[in-house]
């Protein structure tokens, strides 16, 4: 079987917390998140969330929640620990400001 190695990002994530910005979805396959980064492009500090939509269970757990973000830096959301995704599982990011950019890395197609 092939890797399948997909990069998605957002530029201006969602500010609010009842619908994020959705910046992966595992469509129709199983996949690994391998990274998922989110940077503050603003000039003052920000939070940031990311979440797990488990589309089986109908339900969201945040993987980080309110995490601070100095002006011009980036957090490593997930590095080196690994979330797998099932078929419609989604990455979903909101910030207290829409000057957040994210970028995840997925293998995709896993068994």
């Amino acid at each position: 079987m092939a890797n399948n190695f997909k990069n998605g990002g957002v530029s201006g994530v969602s500010i609010n917390s009842s619908s994020p910005t959705s910046l992966y979805t595992a469509t129709g396959v199983k996949s690994i998140v391998i990274e998922l980064d989110i940077a503050n492009t603003s000039t003052s500090a920000i939070t940031v969330s990311a979440i797990l939509f488990d589309s089986s269970a109908n339900a969201s757990y945040h993987i980080v929640k309110d995490a601070p973000l100095p002006s011009g830096s980036t957090i490593k959301v997930i590095s080196g620990q690994k979330i797998v995704l099932e078929s419609s599982d989604e990455i979903r990011v909101y910030a207290s400001s829409t000057s957040a950019d994210a970028i995840i890395s997925v293998l995709e197609d896993v068994s």
